[in-house]
């Protein structure tokens, strides 16, 4: 919001005075304060950033959302489906939009992959097989799993059911692992979660969310009727993010220049030598268009309560051992639900 030319971080708000001070500095704005109904009072913001851990996005959504602003609000949109519902019906009630912070799904290897996916260059979508990072995996789900699930999704399109399994420690999971999250993203349970997504057009997903005894880089594979391409930011080399293969299956003799390095989208008006990430640059973009056009961000709140949707169907089937169909009729925690 700094970098873009559209937008002006016109005033901050936090309850910690030497972080509202280090940001105020570093960005040149005097306007901080630690009451955010003063905030928003004073300046009627377009918009307004919740960057919080995920178990305070609820209470401070819908205070924002009650003065009809819109909001920029971290991802995952919240803990559980629950209070996904809540913060979407007052949106909908004030008339205000949501754009949850996904901004891969916006960035410019994912555009480089939507593009040559709208083209053709793989044929039909088969199947999407894609691996998170080495966190626990109940963690990992809720922290790097949001994102994942999103690029399947504006390839695919919506999830309809979900089917998964989970172990900790070797073992299906019992109520006794059902524990809360780390950095506050609510109650997790498995060290490995293996989940299959039945997307949209009969598309399935896999979406594997296991703790890597060393680190490794999310990826994901869309596999097509004439090719495949690979979404990752750390592809051999940092400046790779999206690759090509022109075949739809590996052969033994495949050799790693048969895939074709895609060029990364970028804004038109992103400067290299700007303080933003181009990816979040992108999301900003995206925003400012959807509120000039008067629609939803591509990340929009309708989006992120889906994946909240998906994710806690993914512990349900977990928990349960059955598939689950979305939306679910039962909109608690299903992990709380287990374990009571």
């Amino acid at each position: 919001y700094h970098a873009h030319p559209r937008t002006e971080i016109v005033a901050l708000c936090d309850l910690e005075q030497d972080l509202l001070d280090t940001l105020g500095n570093e960005l040149g704005v005097e306007a901080r304060y630690t009451d955010l109904d003063a905030m928003i009072a004073r300046y009627q913001p377009d918009i307004v950033a919740i960057p919080t851990g995920t178990e305070f996005h609820y209470p401070l959504a819908l205070r924002v959302l009650e003065y009809g602003v819109h909001i920029d609000i971290e991802k995952p949109l919240c803990v559980d489906c629950e209070q996904a519902d809540e913060v979407l019906a007052k949106a909908r009630e004030k008339n205000a939009r949501i754009a949850v912070h996904h901004q891969g799904r916006t960035g410019v290897w994912m555009k480089a992959v939507a593009k040559a996916f709208a083209e053709g260059r793989i044929g039909e979508l088969r199947h999407i097989h894609g691996h998170g990072k080495n966190y626990y995996g109940g963690y990992n789900l809720m922290n790097i799993g949001t994102h994942m699930i999103n690029n399947m999704l504006k390839v695919a399109g919506p999830c309809r059911s979900v089917v998964a399994s989970a172990t900790t420690a070797g073992r299906p999971i019992a109520p006794t692992d059902v524990v809360p999250s780390p950095q506050g993203m609510g109650t997790i349970a498995g060290e490995q979660i293996t989940a299959t997504l039945e997307l949209a057009g009969g598309v399935s997903a896999a979406l594997l969310q296991h703790r890597f005894p060393t680190p490794v880089n999310p990826v994901i594979e869309f596999c097509g009727t004439e090719g495949r391409l690979v979404l990752s930011q750390l592809v051999w080399k940092r400046e790779i993010g999206a690759l090509f293969l022109p075949q739809p299956h590996y052969a033994l003799n495949d050799q790693r220049e048969n895939w074709e390095v895609l060029e990364p989208v970028y804004c038109e008006s992103y400067d290299p030598q700007s303080s933003a990430h181009p990816d979040d640059y992108a999301y900003v973009d995206e925003y400012v268009a959807a509120l000039d056009e008067d629609r939803e961000h591509e990340c929009s709140g309708q989006v992120g309560h889906h994946i909240v949707e998906i994710m806690m169907g993914i512990f349900e089937s977990a928990a349960y051992g059955k598939r689950v169909d979305l939306p679910q009729q039962d909109r608690s925690h299903p992990l709380l639900r287990w374990r009571s």
